[in-house]
């Protein structure tokens, strides 16, 4: 046994690019993009990689330089998830609705090289880059993404790079660089681009690939699907799926922005069979379709993020949506936790088919264990549904490590494990269920909000002395920031109205509070911190208007 070493033929270092050269040869005349009336097939789409990794090779990009790009889901944006670990470089997926600070802070960090900037997005990078300079760190090369289908002219100064001219002076011939080290580094993501110091999560290529695989396993994703880019690809790379699709050969109908008209047109259109969302996305489309309307064929969408409603789970499913509810992080590479749905729940009543979409469920196969335990012994607790720990998983989909940081990698690894901070419980039947989100995230809309980040941008405010912030419903984001306030000896008042602009010329405009509510005291424990359960029950009967 010990004399069969690894060879050639039999020891090839997995990674999700090698989707892409298989989709070119096996499904070359497939449609792999669809944008508005463009089309290409998986061939082109091939080539375009190609091209575009050559050209980067020319602007001296090298093995883990990093290549940023602000985009919303355009095909150029889905090509990037190839080309640039093609060069050998390392992909960051900036996330659009932050703010000009927030991605001049990721631009910093990264030592990004290259930054690809949609049209759309020209005046925030912009800022941002003014931001980069202005604090005397290098600046990168910049290109723009112009609209491919009806192109706007629009750059970001005399003379920049933009995105088709790259691809189209490519050589698709030219020799990129071997790739050797399935632990090498294909992506670059961050959890949080509004601190001084925002947390870096690097996928190897290893963790990629396996994680896409076990995803399609998962999801049942067949041959053919036609997938619709409702999540956006700068959320831990779309799960992944954007490597997925090319493994299935299938169809990736591209858009903009989630409006109501425009999913039912693409699903129409196009004959959407799958796509991933937040639940605001399912508000949206819910809100976009008569009572009585109904899609022409099922199309499974995989969610994640705050639980549907029993009320919002029936008329998703009356309409045709076939959900599937997860529970993932960025360090996990997406979804780390799926309900595998079993048949016998069908015939439950809706609120108890709610209930138990809701439990986030079985570990995906990428995962080698999840388990739920006690953070200070790390034994598992009891089967019991009621017994909270932490959620602890390990498995090669787990990131590589938090870029230059390595107190907060000691502190997430432990004990074998890479641990969440989420709180969960285990059911009798094995499936984990999410009872609460560590550190006080607020998920709104699909974006994690750090309540800690807010507090700290109101207690800026003069006319504040103490500060917490937790998650009140909304009937369209699922979640949005409601500060409690104390005032300060000096402060003659408060306006809500004053606050909240206050927070939103500080920070992105989703992150600032909806509603503030000036209190004597904030509530605390005996161990003197804030008792944020004793505010959240406060905020249950809080419903902002849609």
């Amino acid at each position: 046994m010990e004399n069969l070493p690894k060879r050639p033929a039999n020891y090839v270092p997995l990674s999700p690019v090698g989707f892409l050269p298989r989709a070119g040869a096996v499904y070359g005349d497939r449609t792999s993009v669809v944008y508005r009336r463009l089309r290409f097939t998986w061939s082109q789409t091939y080539v375009r990689c190609r091209r575009l990794a050559a050209a980067l090779l020319s602007l001296g990009v090298r093995k883990n330089d990093v290549v940023s790009v602000l985009a919303p889901n355009v095909p150029a944006m889905y090509e990037m998830h190839f080309a640039v670990p093609m060069a050998a470089a390392v992909l960051n997926t900036v996330n659009t609705r932050l703010d000009a600070k927030a991605v001049a802070a990721i631009l910093r960090h990264s030592q990004a090289k290259v930054l690809f900037v949609d049209y759309d997005y020209v005046r925030l990078a912009n800022d941002a880059l003014q931001v980069v300079a202005d604090a005397g760190a290098p600046v990168p090369l910049v290109a723009v993404i112009d609209d491919i289908d009806r192109p706007t002219g629009v750059r970001l100064g005399v003379g920049e790079l933009e995105y088709e001219a790259l691809v189209s002076g490519g050589d698709p011939a030219a020799e990129l660089p071997s790739f050797a080290d399935e632990w090498d580094a294909v992506t670059l993501n961050y959890t949080s681009g509004t601190t001084s110091a925002p947390k870096g999560v690097v996928y190897s290529h290893r963790g990629a690939y396996l994680n896409t695989t076990s995803q399609l396993l998962s999801w049942g994703v067949g041959t053919e699907p036609v997938y619709l880019w409702t999540l956006p690809m700068f959320h831990c790379n779309g799960w992944t799926l954007t490597w997925g699709m090319a493994a299935r050969g299938g169809v990736n109908v591209c858009i903009r922005e989630n409006r109501a008209a425009d999913v039912y047109r693409a699903i129409s259109d196009h004959g959407v069979t799958h796509m991933c969302c937040a639940p605001v996305v399912l508000n949206i489309l819910i809100d976009g379709i008569g009572e009585a309307q109904r899609l022409a064929a099922p199309v499974h969408v995989l969610t994640g993020g705050a639980p549907l409603t029993a009320a919002l789970l029936d008329r998703v499913e009356r309409v045709g949506f076939k959900v599937t509810h997860s529970y993932g992080l960025t360090e996990a590479t997406g979804p780390a936790l799926a309900c595998e749905w079993r048949h016998e729940w069908d015939l439950l009543p809706l609120p108890e088919r709610s209930r138990l979409k809701a439990r986030q469920g079985a570990s995906v196969l990428s995962l080698a264990d999840a388990s739920v335990v006690d953070s200070n012994t790390m034994a598992s607790v009891p089967r019991d549904g009621k017994s909270m720990g932490e959620i602890a998983l390990r498995g090669s989909s787990i990131m590589k490590g938090y870029l230059d940081n390595p107190e907060a990698n000691d502190k997430a690894f432990k004990g074998g494990w890479f641990m969440t901070g989420d709180v969960g419980v285990v059911h009798p039947d094995g499936y984990i269920e999410v009872k609460d989100r560590s550190k006080d995230v607020i998920i709104s809309g699909g974006e994690n909000i750090c309540s800690k980040e807010v507090e700290e941008v109101l207690l800026q405010h003069q006319a504040v002395a103490d500060a917490a912030v937790v998650a009140m419903p909304h009937p369209h984001w699922g979640e949005t920031p409601c500060a409690f306030l104390v005032t300060s000896n000096k402060a003659t008042g408060v306006c809500e109205d004053e606050v909240i602009a206050f927070c939103r010329e500080r920070m992105a405009r989703f992150m600032a509070p909806s509603k503030v509510v000036v209190v004597d005291a904030l509530p605390r424990n005996a161990l003197g911190k804030v008792d944020k359960v004793k505010l959240r029950a406060a905020v249950r009967s809080f419903v902002l208007p849609r």
